[in-house]
């Protein structure tokens, strides 16, 4: 099935592109700057120059089993190559490291040919510094590793329950104990064949090997550099991690070995490298990206945006003359979540109150100005699924008398004597902190109720999940693959009781209920797609009526392109592959960077 969305803008739509607005702001440290002219490659491309872009959240980790957000992501993607990808414009399952796969009659025993002469980084880590073949032992490697009990580990999830004996193995590595036995679902045929063996169907396997968690790294690397591969990355991929400095900047390089070729026979990637800063404040990096130091600029500032679009209804493409404007609805759901063993959260009828209490299409329209796709009225799965109908599912729209009725009912009539709550967030330039300032507001006004605020890091975000160290905490949930089975997997436990300062991701509330795992288990064994659609539905109803999150809206990207930047698609899980990306030349052609 092919996943593809997409809305043209038209004259007088109400979300527009911002005008030019007079900003202030230091261009970030930039890469050595030497000659580099662009050189003509096959089918009218370009070798050379280097693509800027700006991320707003620094990485947390770069080790392919220990990435959980978006941003590391993004990042070891470019570095790491699976099993499997994403085509950045269908977002269907392809291949990338294997040549050839078969499934028996059974759909448990799956055979997977691996493409030959691919190599590895060169690295210290190899004899002579030189990397090496990458071949099936290297697949047993990986996928053990993401079945062994390690602190950095947290992707069990991807072979937990599906892969035969993965539990078994997992239990015996608790502790840093090394098994006596091997994993009895992972065999290696040959040097280029690795099979592996299912404890039953499990219709979403590829989508699991196209995940961050299945990405290929070489043994001697995590042997030499251990815990320091969250910032020392080996792979496959069309570039090479060339430097980092701490929360600034990033600099990956073109991989010379890589082993892949585009339609026109071109060695890839074209681009000589990438240049990746961590710009918070999205006022300066708007900024930045009009004085042409960034090349693609993602997401518009929130307090500009009603403006820059009077500027496309001139346009007859609908877009902006000195720009290239990318808009899609996105697989991505902004949201609160509640740790539902909190003393006060662990009461469904304070989750119910606070749901009810909270103007989302006020939020939307007022606080950021339209950016966003829909209000969050329904589940946690975003409407960019054509054949999962959201509205299917009933969530919470602003009810005033509804919000009071449940917060008496939860022993705090009128707010009385309800203690001080504090949210966890990430302001994302000043998105985020508009919006809970916003909702602190109305909590306040609706149910006399006072949270208090307090903005830290991503990363300090994502240590708070893992721990279960928050109250209530902001939360962006990105699907890495397109299922709604990505959204709900949020909420499966087997287990009704949780240790304080446990790790349970990705079950980050601690929520638990015994008829959504029933209802999900369902349709991760359902034979077709109509079936699990039922299934998925139904579960997604029972955790809602649980109130363990809010759901705050579901988000639309605004992209904006250098108009020299080509064959860089937009697509609805922001899933980025810059291996066959290429610069035009400018009409006045500055000085290009080279990576060192």
């Amino acid at each position: 099935m092919h996943y593809r969305f997409g809305r043209k803008i038209k004259m007088g739509d109400k979300l527009l592109i911002l005008a030019v607005c007079s900003l202030l702001g230091c261009s970030p440290k930039q890469p050595n700057q030497i000659s580099n002219e662009l050189r003509q490659a096959a089918g009218g491309r370009y070798y050379g120059g280097i693509l800027r872009i700006n991320e707003n959240e620094y990485i947390k980790t770069l080790f392919p089993p220990a990435i959980v957000d978006v941003y590391s992501y993004r990042v070891a993607s470019q570095i790491y190559e699976g099993l499997f990808k994403f085509d950045q414009v269908t977002m269907e399952v392809i291949q990338s490291l294997v040549q050839s796969y078969e499934v028996d009659p059974t759909q448990t025993i799956y055979t997977f040919k691996l493409k030959p002469n691919v190599y590895f980084h060169d690295d210290p880590a190899f004899p002579n510094g030189k990397g090496r073949e990458f071949t099936a032992e290297d697949v047993k490697f990986c996928f053990t590793q993401i079945c062994t009990q390690i602190p950095e580990n947290q992707s069990f999830h991807l072979f937990d329950g599906i892969l035969k004996g993965a539990r078994e193995y997992y239990q015996a590595s608790a502790g840093g104990k090394k098994p006596s036995f091997e994993v009895e679902g992972i065999k290696v045929i040959d040097k280029y064949t690795v099979q592996l063996i299912l404890e039953r169907p499990y219709s979403l396997l590829l989508s699991n090997l196209a995940r961050s968690g299945a990405l290929i790294y070489p043994r001697e690397a995590y042997e030499k550099y251990g815990s320091e591969m969250k910032f020392k990355a080996v792979g496959t991929g069309p570039f090479v991690l060339a430097n980092i400095d701490e929360n600034n900047s990033i600099t990956l390089k073109r991989n010379p070995n890589y082993h892949r070729r585009d339609q026109f026979g071109n060695q890839l990637p074209l681009l000589d490298g990438v240049f990746i800063q961590f710009i918070r404040e999205k006022r300066t990096e708007f900024f930045e990206f009009k004085k042409g130091n960034l090349d693609m600029m993602y997401r518009l500032p929130t307090e500009y945006i009603i403006e820059i679009l009077e500027q496309a209804e001139t346009d007859p493409d609908g877009g902006i003359s000195k720009y290239t404007l990318q808009r899609e609805p996105e697989t991505q759901t902004q949201l609160y979540a509640f740790l539902n063993t909190h003393p006060v959260f662990k009461n469904i009828n304070v989750r119910k109150a606070f749901s009810f209490a909270i103007d989302r299409k006020e939020i939307l329209d007022r606080v950021l100005n339209g950016e966003g796709y829909e209000a969050g009225l329904h589940g946690i799965t975003p409407p960019s699924f054509r054949w999962y109908d959201i509205h299917k599912i009933k969530g919470y729209d602003f009810n005033k008398d509804s919000a009071l009725y449940y917060i008496a009912k939860a022993g705090y009539p009128m707010g009385k004597n309800f203690p001080k709550i504090t949210l966890d967030l990430n302001p994302e330039g000043e998105r985020h902190t508009l919006v809970a300032t916003e909702i602190q507001r109305q909590l306040k006004e609706v149910l006399n109720i006072d949270i208090e605020l307090n903005v830290i890091t991503h990363a300090e975000i994502t240590d708070k999940c893992l721990s279960g160290d928050f109250a209530m905490i902001r939360l962006s949930w990105v699907a890495d693959f397109p299922s709604p089975e990505n959204f709900l997997w949020m909420f499966y436990s087997k287990k009704s009781e949780f240790k304080p300062g446990e790790n349970t991701y990705p079950n980050i509330p601690r929520y638990y209920n015994p008829k959504f795992n029933q209802y999900y288990e369902k349709a991760l064994a359902a034979t077709s797609l109509e079936e699990q659609t039922k299934y998925f539905q139904a579960a997604e109803s029972i955790m809602m009526e649980d109130a363990p999150i809010i759901v705050l809206w579901y988000d639309e990207c605004y992209r904006l392109l250098q108009q020299h930047v080509e064959n860089l698609p937009n697509n609805p899980m922001q899933y980025r592959d810059f291996s066959e990306v290429y610069l035009k030349p400018k009409k006045t052609e500055p000085k290009q960077e080279q990576v060192q």
